[in-house]
């Protein structure tokens, strides 16, 4: 097989000495331009009317469908958190989707695309960790219950990163080979049904990469949160004793 075939980051499309210009990086830059477009017309004439366009009733059920999800997993309220897991499910779908388009190549089917999507979660969740729990109580999480406990933790952080970045690169660049495979074979009647099962993937893929930055990033902000229910019921009762 062509390596060429296997990740889009050699499908070279200009280059002027040193300087190239990929697969990976054009359509990465369709998909944000698209992404941006796509947002200003949909928000440019909001109203509060009671009937609204189609556009505007399909940004609010994406909106509160995402809203909803990160508040049953963070427990909290999901303001804080949707600009960046929204933009992180809204771009994996968008690639993902747009694989339908003749001459389109996912860049979701890069490694180094979905290395920089899981490092962008990795970089998000001591900065809402910090966030939620300040400096000191976030690091001091690293060293429970005993210090020598740091190096694995910080195995543990690092595992993770490459871990949603490898999921996401296999299911999509396996998903577009076997739809390459299965083309050859039969040409008239897989197409169709793999590029419905391609979508339905592409989709949950998304769904499940967002879902898993979310809760690396509710471990971080909840653990504080924990230490301070359990001691509540602490201080109530010594307030109980000193009125006694």
């Amino acid at each position: 097989m062509n390596i060429k075939d296997i990740s889009p980051d050699q499908i070279v499309y200009w280059k002027w000495g040193v300087i190239s210009i990929n697969a990976t990086i054009l359509f990465t830059w369709v998909i944000m331009a698209l992404l941006v477009i796509v947002s200003w017309l949909v928000t440019r004439n909001l109203s509060s009317d009671v009937r609204l366009s189609r556009w505007q009733n399909l940004l609010e059920i994406l909106v509160m469908g995402i809203k909803d999800q990160i508040r049953d997993i963070s427990l909290k309220e999901a303001d804080r958190y949707i600009p960046f897991i929204g933009t992180l499910f809204l771009f994996i779908a968008g690639s993902n989707l747009l694989a339908i388009v003749p001459g389109y190549t996912p860049p979701t089917a890069s490694l180094s695309t979905t290395a920089g999507l899981a490092i962008c979660v990795f970089i998000a969740v001591p900065i809402y960790g910090v966030l939620s729990q300040g400096f000191l109580c976030y690091l001091r999480q690293y060293i429970r219950p005993t210090v020598f406990m740091l190096p694995f933790h910080i195995m543990g952080e690092l595992s993770r990163t490459l871990a949603l970045s490898v999921r996401l690169f296999g299911n999509m660049m396996s998903g577009s080979k076997i739809g390459a495979i299965l083309l050859a074979i039969a040409p008239l009647f897989f197409p169709i049904i793999m590029q419905v099962l391609g979508l339905l993937t592409g989709l949950i893929q998304a769904y499940i990469f967002a879902v898993l930055a979310m809760v690396y990033i509710a471990s971080a902000a909840q653990t504080h949160a924990k230490k301070d229910q359990k001691l509540k019921p602490n201080e109530h009762k010594k307030g109980e004793n000193f009125n006694g």
